[in-house]
């Protein structure tokens, strides 16, 4: 709460009556209606790129497809809980700093309560267990580009990270995804559901490194599993 700028210092350890109803007026007027007690007042976004794009699993107001500029998108993080374990760790994306570059995903606007729940949330699922970092970027809404962007947080592994796997080509990649399975599924589903979502949400942009990796998984799947075996027991 900021501090009256002018305090008022009491001289009999009381203030007169209509001078405590203006304050408690100006209080009222300063909390906006739909507001709850002790909420923060300004909303938060949240940009994914990842599986946030398809399964946020937390309580959000608004969500919108988009892009942040200066990063490109890598299947360069090590993942040993959700899409991997520590015998035979899964693939999953993090951000590369890339002057040039443009990576596409979700913004997930929270209001109030929500930030808390879900800071707390993703704090555990993406730093705790995932080893990522967190930074501010400014998320463009593909509904309006017209429009100045908004600050949003976004989870970002780098190389300093334990986890970290770093460069492959995009057949070893596939390779390791191929064999890869965690707490939350097989690292295919990951892939191809990421894949999935460039295609249909965002059909005007070409994820060059994304489609090689599932172009050479799926070249290469048939000879890992063979059609009449189940990929998931």
């Amino acid at each position: 709460m900021k501090g009256d700028p002018h305090p008022r210092h009491l001289s009999s350890g009381t203030e007169h009556p209509s001078r405590l109803q203006k304050d408690e007026e100006e209080e009222e007027e300063e909390e906006p209606s739909g507001t709850e007690e002790g909420s923060p007042k300004s909303p938060l976004w949240v940009f994914g790129y990842g599986s946030l794009v398809w399964r946020p699993d937390f309580e959000f107001t608004s969500r919108k497809v988009g892009y942040i500029r200066g990063y490109s998108r890598r299947f360069w993080q090590g993942d040993t809980f959700h899409r991997g374990n520590e015998k035979t760790p899964g693939r999953v994306v993090t951000l590369q700093e890339d002057y040039n570059g443009c990576t596409w995903g979700v913004g997930y606007e929270l209001h109030g309560l929500q930030i808390a729940a879900v800071l707390k949330y993703l704090n555990m699922r993406e730093a705790v267990l995932g080893g990522y970092d967190t930074k501010l970027v400014k998320f463009y809404s593909q509904e309006e580009e017209a429009d100045e962007p908004v600050l949003a947080l976004v989870y970002i592994a780098t190389p300093q990270n334990p986890s970290y796997l770093g460069p492959a080509s995009e057949e070893d990649i596939a390779a390791q995804i191929i064999v890869s399975s965690g707490r939350a599924g097989h690292n295919i589903e990951y892939l191809l559901r990421l894949a999935d979502f460039m295609r249909y949400c965002c059909p005007q942009v070409e994820d060059e490194h994304l489609f090689s990796i599932e172009e050479a998984l799926i070249s290469i799947l048939p000879c890992i599993y063979p059609a009449e075996e189940p990929l998931v027991q």
